[in-house]
């Protein structure tokens, strides 16, 4: 595992239609279609099933409306962990849908330098409604460096599977973690040092190693333009450019941002957080038409101002 040495700056019934059908059922095939097109125009979009071959698509079929929408389709609830009673880790919340008749993919959220869980609480309920249990985590101390944050996002995950109050319904084949600033850089280090997870999404990560050829899980970093504690130039950029160009990987940056933006609810956080998660833990290929083409950055009405990917995503 890496180590860090230095303290930082403080701070998501197929039915066949036989050729000899009557006129009067092929008008109301057409109907029916005409109809859904009409709803898509609308922007309104269609309840779809799983598909056969995907056993872990959650939720119906996504639109740009419901993946920025800051309520998802899944009612959740919550509950909180404490210090006292886990290892590893400091505790924290965790958020899941109330729905158990299925199972879900887990992420778990790491604050920053001297920031508690409260800092990324808002994560919470917007990607445990989109159909994910979500583990926002309090850190040993508020003061533990990069690495460690990566151990304890692990410690956290590895509690959610093992030995926390939801464990039934959580799918352990399909975890990822979240992490901003140096719960950021610890989310570099988790997926180095696990490369069974299905996705890492580091917000404005800080880390003293800006290389990250290893990691072989699906990384979104999340950059902040405007960053003058973990600034794009020396941290994020490099991280993204030092990941291997086979893997699937994304770089956000966010148009006149500071660094705590990840702090605040931000649609354009969430709605591309919760696209790659749910393309990457769910393999919810329903979510690849907000990915790839890659979203243009720059405009008046734009609230990203560079983005790379490796489109197309491998399956």
């Amino acid at each position: 595992m890496r180590q860090a040495a230095i303290s930082e700056f403080a701070e998501h019934t197929d039915s066949d239609v036989s050729v000899s059908a009557s006129r009067s059922a092929g008008r109301k095939i057409t109907g029916t279609l005409a109809m859904a097109a009409t709803l898509a125009m609308a922007g309104v979009g269609l309840a779809a099933p799983a598909h056969a071959d995907n056993p872990y698509e959650r939720g119906p079929y996504p639109s740009e409306s419901s993946i920025e929408a800051s309520e998802g389709p899944f009612d959740v609830d919550e509950d909180s962990v404490s210090s006292w009673f886990v290892s590893g880790f400091g505790g924290g919340t965790i958020y899941y849908p109330e729905d158990d008749s299925q199972t879900y993919g887990a992420v778990a959220i790491s604050p920053g330098y001297t920031a508690s869980q409260t800092s990324m609480s808002w994560y919470g309920p917007r990607i445990a409604s989109q159909g994910f249990v979500v583990f926002t985590i309090d850190t040993n101390t508020r003061y533990d460096q990069p690495d460690s944050r990566g151990d304890q996002l692990l410690a956290a995950l590895d509690y959610l599977v093992d030995d926390s109050s939801v464990q039934d319904i959580i799918d352990e084949d399909r975890l990822a973690v979240m992490g901003h600033s140096m719960g950021g850089g610890g989310t570099l280090a988790a997926a180095s040092e696990r490369p069974e997870l299905q996705a890492a999404i580091p917000l404005a990560p800080w880390h003293l190693d800006k290389t990250w050829w290893e990691v072989q899980v699906p990384t979104m970093i999340i950059g902040a333009e405007d960053d003058s504690i973990a600034s794009v130039i020396t941290h994020s950029q490099p991280f993204y450019e030092s990941l291997p160009s086979s893997l699937d990987k994304a770089y956000l940056e966010l148009d006149g941002a500071s660094h705590f933006a990840p702090n605040l609810s931000n649609t354009t956080i969430a709605k591309y957080s919760i696209s790659w998660l749910k393309r990457f833990v769910d393999n919810d290929t329903r979510y690849e038409q907000f990915l790839c083409p890659p979203p243009s950055a720059g405009g008046l009405f734009n609230d990203i101002s560079e983005y790379r990917d490796t489109c197309p995503h491998s399956s």
